[in-house]
């Protein structure tokens, strides 16, 4: 059976998956479909929260019936178009907690993701008890509560309740004592497998620090899968066997090596932008000394100006100072000049008043001859 593509009346929202949606999602739900038809061989089966109606599909390719249920009346519609050419498989509407079906009626109760998607979920579990056989197996998976939720800082807001391990223990325990338990987590795998089949399987967990300390289990799988029964030795016939799925076309390896190399390209990138700015931090160093230079330069020639400035200042004051000197001095001498020329004017009265003493004594003079020389 092929997965069929996305439909556009059954988008991947997120709460279902849906085949054709991408990522590591379609790795982990097939998987646990694989994983169930080993349990379904010539069962009547249901498949509860059935969704889209693949998993159903592909448990009816070996079971003698496969009954998908689901509250969704817009996945029970698109399931009953999309797989309608299988006899041993039909679809019903309905809550998985009040299924349509006969009491003790059902070999295998398949329900993956969804119990904590249920806030009555021991009522659930009760109804599960009901529908199947005495001998029925139930299997069931959902997250991992501490390694989905608490160690991822992730919240899925389709879930009602996540558990704990205990937590599931207990309410599985209320309805099923006996019970086998898988883990389930996505990763990559090195298998070796005898041909043409294997019909044992075996696990071996370590870590990349100390290869040589191994577990033959999974340390802390990502989702649990319980398979219960009320009957032990029916449980005793369950396959306990180690169960592989393998991409065939190698997404995960494909995927993981494209994050490569966007990390490496990434890497890249950051030291050429890392040289980048190295070269410009030596480019900015040498413009800042640069700048600098320039900067003691101007403020030089603006020290030199200054000085000149205050030169030619002081040189133009000096200037001024010997100009009002000489004004001074001239004025000094035209006053020197001006007291000189009284003093010449009153030189020259003086010399005019002996000028006329002088003549006047003269004139006196010559009549005292003329007296003298007159004949009594």
């Amino acid at each position: 059976m092929s997965s069929q593509p996305p439909s556009s009346d059954l988008p991947f929202t997120g709460e279902r998956f849906v085949p054709g949606a991408r990522g590591e999602i379609w790795v982990e739900h097939w998987h646990r479909y694989h994983f169930a038809a080993r349990f379904a061989a010539g069962k009547r089966v249901v498949d509860a929260a059935c969704g889209e109606g693949y998993g159903s599909a592909l448990l009816a390719r070996v079971a003698t019936h496969v009954t998908g249920a689901d509250i969704s009346a817009q996945a029970i519609a698109h399931a009953r178009g999309t797989y309608a050419d299988r006899p041993n498989l039909s679809f019903v509407e309905a809550s998985c907690d009040r299924l349509p079906l006969e009491d003790a009626s059902v070999d295998l109760f398949v329900t993956f993701e969804t119990v904590e998607h249920i806030a009555a979920q021991e009522a659930f579990i009760a109804e599960i008890a009901r529908v199947l056989r005495p001998e029925g197996v139930l299997l069931m998976s959902c997250p991992n509560r501490l390694e989905y939720s608490d160690r991822r800082s992730f919240a899925n807001e389709f879930h009602v309740k996540e558990l704990y391990r205990e937590e599931l223990e207990r309410l599985v325990a209320l309805r099923f004592p006996h019970t086998r338990w898988y883990g389930q987590r996505p990763s990559f795998f090195s298998v070796i497998a005898p041909e043409p089949k294997a019909e044992l399987g075996h696990l071996v967990e370590v870590g990349e620090e100390d290869p040589a300390d191994d577990t033959p289990a999974l340390a802390s799988p990502l989702y649990f899968l319980v398979a219960a029964s009320r009957s032990v030795a029916t449980l005793g016939m369950l396959p306990a066997t180690l169960s592989v799925l393998a991409d065939r076309g190698d997404w995960v390896h494909r995927d993981y090596e494209k994050v490569m190399k966007m990390m490496q390209d990434a890497s890249r990138h950051g030291e050429r932008l890392q040289a980048s700015l190295e070269e410009r931090e030596r480019t900015m160093v040498a413009t800042m000394s640069e700048l600098a230079r320039a900067h003691a330069e101007v403020e030089s020639a603006r020290e030199r100006e200054h000085a000149a400035q205050a030169a030619r200042e002081a040189e133009r004051r000096a200037h001024v100072e010997a100009i009002d000197r000489r004004d001074r001095e001239i004025e000094q001498m035209r006053a020197r000049a001006e007291r000189a020329e009284s003093e010449l004017a009153k030189t020259r009265a003086a010399l005019d008043l002996v000028g006329k003493a002088h003549a006047l004594l003269e004139t006196l003079s010559e009549s005292a001859d003329t007296q003298r020389r007159s004949p009594r």
